[in-house]
């Protein structure tokens, strides 16, 4: 029975991070080598939390916002357990998660990365199974194909909106909401890429990991639940540029400068296409168009146009 080492970020999500805590001392001690929580330069009192709260956590504080790949590779830099654990502050692990997932890492050595079911604080599933993205897949979501045929796998986008969540099988992308990662992958594929500050770092580790010939696995017999944004809500439209940076880089990493350029083409017919589109809704008073949509529709033209900041 290997052990696991769970790595938590955390930056001003005091409510979800005290539930995701909490909802760890379910699991067995036995499984756990330690649990971490990357504080980064949280205001709202967050690592008090931890520490007058949770005295079994190693916490570490950093002195500013290291983002997502930097703050995870820091904990996992301290983590001794056989397995890694990366949980958002904003999850609830359910009761034997990592128990199963463990299990199955165990069973599966060829197995790299595996991901829990997911769903939502409403209760509903989350998409957290995704192919790698590609021309013709984020094409199909520019034109909302991927919605209009959902159910064909050709059309169905990178978010595959086609897959069957109540089926065990092997995978391109998992969110990162929640990965368990084997120790000895991830010394061979290397920790996650700093130069994603937030978003695109879970398409380019799997990627990684599949390159590297470890397997990529989605398990729903383990069960979680993610509410979202326990970060990213703080800073929505700033979240939603960072969101643009990040792919920009990815396609740039993975695909060259031509890539990156066919992406950013698409990204600005994209959110082109649905300002127009949610503008005309809102005027006419038709179906239920956000303030804040049109925001981020707005806001990440502005930035592929012009480089202007929220």
């Amino acid at each position: 029975m290997n052990r696991i080492s769970v790595i938590i970020v955390s930056w001003n999500a005091r409510k979800f991070l005290q539930g995701c805590l909490e909802s760890l001392r379910r699991v067995s001690r036995e499984r756990l080598a330690e649990i971490i929580v990357v504080d980064n330069a949280s205001t709202d009192d967050s690592p008090e939390l931890v520490s007058e709260c949770f005295p079994e956590v190693t916490l570490i504080r950093a002195k500013e916002n290291l983002g997502f790949a930097r703050a995870n590779n820091l904990g996992i830099k301290h983590a001794t357990g056989a397995y890694l654990a990366l949980i958002n502050s904003d999850v609830i692990v359910h009761a034997d998660c990592l128990e199963r997932l463990s299990d199955f890492l165990d069973n599966h050595p060829t197995i790299g990365l595996v991901g829990p079911r997911v769903v939502g604080g409403d209760g509903h599933l989350q998409i957290t199974c995704r192919r790698l993205p590609t021309i013709w897949n984020y094409f199909c979501c520019v034109l909302g194909l991927d919605r209009l045929f959902a159910r064909c796998p050709l059309f169905s986008g990178f978010e595959m909106r086609h897959w069957n969540y109540d089926l065990q099988g092997d995978v391109q992308v998992l969110s990162g909401c929640f990965w368990l990662a084997r120790a000895a992958a991830v010394r061979k594929v290397g920790g996650l890429d700093e130069q994603f500050f937030f978003y695109a770092e879970d398409m380019d580790w799997c990627k990684r990991f599949l390159d590297a010939g470890w397997r990529v696995c989605y398990f729903p017999e383990a069960k979680a639940t993610h509410f979202g944004g326990g970060s990213s809500s703080n800073a929505p439209l700033r979240y939603s540029i960072e969101m643009l940076r990040a792919n920009l880089k990815y396609w740039q990493k993975h695909h060259g400068r031509l890539g990156q350029s066919a992406y950013f083409a698409l990204a600005l017919l994209y959110h082109s296409f649905r300002l127009v589109a949610r503008a005309i809704l809102r005027v006419l008073r038709l179906g239920s168009t956000t303030r804040h949509k049109l925001q981020e529709h707005l806001v990440c033209v502005r930035w592929l146009l012009t480089g202007k900041e929220v």
